[in-house]
């Protein structure tokens, strides 16, 4: 996969997901851990912080830096990915989610920093 698919596929992720985490905050909320405070706020910055990165992988000029970006905001949020298995334990559909969503981020890194470190 080229370089410029891979900004364009964290472009559409982070982007989407930045749209949903505006628009529908609620569905968000239980993934931030009771430790950091009041969900809300973490969820709605969360939203900005990823469009603000799909914006930056979206122009050539800072795709470098939008693919740092992604890179360190996937990685900030394997905590709240983390956190899910308190929350959904005991519950199969929920964990069954939570197990396939974590080792995902991998990947996800994995195609920003080939992003921000094209060859």
């Amino acid at each position: 996969m080229s370089t410029l698919a891979r900004a364009r596929a964290l472009l559409v992720l982070l982007g989407g997901s930045g749209v949903l985490h505006l628009l529908r905050p609620r569905v968000y909320q239980f993934l931030v851990p009771p430790e950091l405070g009041p969900a809300r706020p973490w969820v709605l910055g969360s939203g900005v912080a990823e469009l603000g990165t799909a914006a930056l992988l979206a122009a050539p000029a800072t795709r470098r830096a939008g693919g740092w970006a992604a890179a360190a905001l996937l990685t900030a949020f394997v905590p709240a990915h983390l956190h899910t298995f308190r929350v959904v334990r005991g519950r199969p559909g929920p964990t069954a989610i939570a197990v396939l969503r974590l080792p995902l981020q991998v990947p996800l890194v994995h195609a920003a920093l080939r992003v921000a470190r094209p060859r």
